[in-house]
């Protein structure tokens, strides 16, 4: 079928067009029919302009009008016309004209939409997943599709004039468990044999390291079967990095130049030149979690002294069994009222982490403190409130249990107390780095120390001659980057001795010949002069849901999975046909059904 193709976009005329004969192609928005006379909102991925079929319409135009309706994908022949003033729409960059139609082409018709195409849908997400080439016309989405493009194309500038090279890694590859699940590939020219899509290219970056590319980046996709969530996916995006050469200090400064300058070119936000740097330790003793929020204070308070000269009994219990006792003050608010029903919602938040329950105290008159388990604290009211920064309308909040579950436990309260008395500002960016994290953890369901990140991060110098004695005090030179409360990168500083890198195996239960087995590759790759390198992943999906505004990744992502790991679209994943099954020598075995 023959079509006029357009001269200008559907976010392009203004006032200087005036006079001007065009043509646009596009969907149509919204049809407005007052009394034979159409008022068209056509509309394409670069805007909405307003077109008219007015009276004065050729007899065939207005037929043609009269058969249109919403998401009709329509040629438009016309004149520009400037609006009467009485009329200009401030809220359209085209708001100033309109297009007199004098040709009008019905390119293709729609059906019925499941939902109208507005700036953001109200419809469930299911509905728009499975009708995702609708949802994705939406002007909610193409911003943050086209601002997910800026975004990667300002980040493959920056580190392109920096003489990064960008170099792909395979897609299919050996099988190398990283902790979650490898997604596997069957070999139809090897049978019983499998490759496996990489939950990171970690090992083959190390080994670009070796072959001499001392600055490599990709815009990486990886693979991990694990459970959906808001901020993760099956399959996600990450900008991975690798350099020679350097120390830690090198990758956060390079970062925080790269950040800096992408941040500024898309959305023209300055940030600062430095980042806050926190330990490990710190994190979690002050803010409860290893990804804080710095958006807002509410600061964890240490008050183990005050609680052991109180005359609260299970504060003493827990202090005396090795615990600690933590407090965080809830500002007084307008908004919130602290009735023991909200006390209740605070205790539960903090409860999912293990707490046993949560003590509290109000700051009333004259600063005496009320309600709770205040009446435990005689005498100790001028020590609580200063350590506190309390004031008459606050409250007190105090969680007891091992130091770790206590600050958990608090932390969740922290993040709840901020949501509900409006202390976030949305459009606020707070970076901080987090280092000195601990190399190793324990499982104890498997009953061996395991890698607290993965088992290729160098650890410090000055825990090299303790790593079997005491792996649990061991600090690797790692660091994670945080937004907003999100974790939106990580990375270390890498091993490249074959010998320290079987330590670091053996302590987490893989014996040398397990080892060679699953990555002899990388070790015999170390045996021919590596050279000190260390690298960082930001995921690149989180990193723009946050720049969006979002709480789910899904909005950035074009055609993503829901949360049971299913394309509504596709409907993938789905069975294939038995030749195919055949070609790849498999047989399924069919789950048994519950009795």
């Amino acid at each position: 079928m023959e079509y006029k193709q357009r001269t200008v976009t559907c976010g392009q005329l203004r006032k200087s067009d005036e006079g001007k004969h065009v043509v646009l192609n596009g969907w149509v928005h919204r049809d407005r029919n007052h009394g034979g006379i159409h008022f068209i909102n056509l509309r394409d991925r670069y805007g909405i302009t307003q077109v008219v079929v007015g009276e004065s319409a050729d007899q065939s135009v207005r037929g043609i009008a009269d058969r249109l309706h919403v998401e009709y994908c329509i040629a438009v022949e016309g004149i520009v016309h400037a609006r009467p003033d009485s009329m200009v729409n401030p809220d359209m960059p085209t708001g100033e004209v309109e297009v007199e139609v004098t040709g009008l082409q019905i390119l293709s018709s729609c059906e019925p939409v499941p939902f109208m195409i507005d700036d953001e849908s109200d419809a469930k997400e299911d509905t728009r997943l499975r009708y995702r080439y609708l949802d994705l016309r939406s002007g909610g989405m193409q911003r943050r599709i086209k601002l997910r493009h800026d975004f990667v194309r300002a980040i493959r500038e920056f580190l392109s004039d920096r003489d990064f090279y960008e170099i792909e890694t395979p897609t299919l590859m050996r099988s190398t468990p990283e902790g979650a699940r490898d997604f596997l590939v069957p070999s139809r020219l090897y049978p019983g044999k499998f490759y496996a899509l990489p939950q990171s290219p970690q090992l083959l970056k190390q080994i670009l390291m070796v072959s001499g590319f001392d600055k490599y980046f990709q815009i990486a996709r990886c693979y991990r079967d694990e459970d959906a969530r808001g901020d993760r996916q099956l399959e996600f995006t990450q900008l991975d990095m690798e350099m020679s050469f350097v120390k830690r200090d090198d990758v956060l400064e390079i970062m925080e130049e790269l950040f800096g300058y992408v941040f500024k070119k898309v959305m023209d936000v300055e940030l600062p030149a430095k980042f806050t740097r926190l330990s490990w330790y710190d994190a979690m003793n002050t803010y409860g979690v290893d990804k804080p929020d710095l958006r807002y204070d509410l600061p964890l308070v240490d008050v183990d002294d005050i609680a052991r000269s109180s005359s609260f009994g299970t504060f003493k219990t827990v202090l005396e069994s090795g615990g600690c006792v933590k407090a965080i003050k809830a500002p007084s608010s307008e908004g919130v009222a602290y009735s023991r029903k909200y006390i209740t919602a605070l205790e539960e938040a903090a409860k999912i982490y293990g707490a046993k329950g949560l003590a509290w105290m109000k700051v009333g008159a004259g600063n005496s403190l009320e309600g709770g388990v205040s009446k435990f604290f005689d005498g100790l009211q001028s020590k609580l409130l200063d350590r506190m920064g309390a004031q008459e309308g606050d409250m007190i909040l105090f969680v007891a249990d091992q130091w770790k579950k206590t600050c958990n436990s608090l932390g969740a309260v922290r993040i709840k107390l901020a949501k509900d008395l409006g202390l976030i500002d949305p459009k606020a960016f707070a970076f901080c780095w987090i280092i000195d994290f601990p190399l190793f953890e324990y499982n104890e369901e498997r009953g061996h120390w395991e890698a607290a990140h993965h088992m290729f991060s160098m650890p410090q110098s000055q825990y090299l001659d303790t790593l079997e004695s005491d792996p649990g005090s061991v600090k690797g030179d790692l660091y994670d980057l945080v937004l907003n409360g999100y974790e939106v990168a990580s990375g270390s500083i890498r091993i490249h001795d074959v010998e320290l890198q079987k330590r670091i195996f053996r302590i987490c239960n893989i014996p040398d010949e397990q080892a060679e087995e699953r990555f002899g590759f990388l070790l015999n790759a170390f045996r021919y002069g590596p050279p000190p390198h260390g690298g960082i992943a930001p995921g690149i999906d989180r990193m723009v849901m946050i720049m969006a505004g979002e709480t789910s990744i899904k909005e950035v992502i074009a055609f993503p999975k829901n949360t049971a790991a299913v394309s509504p679209m596709d409907e993938s994943p789905s069975y294939v046909d038995q030749n195919q099954l055949d070609d790849l020598h498999l047989i399924i075995k069919q789950p048994k059904k519950a009795e």
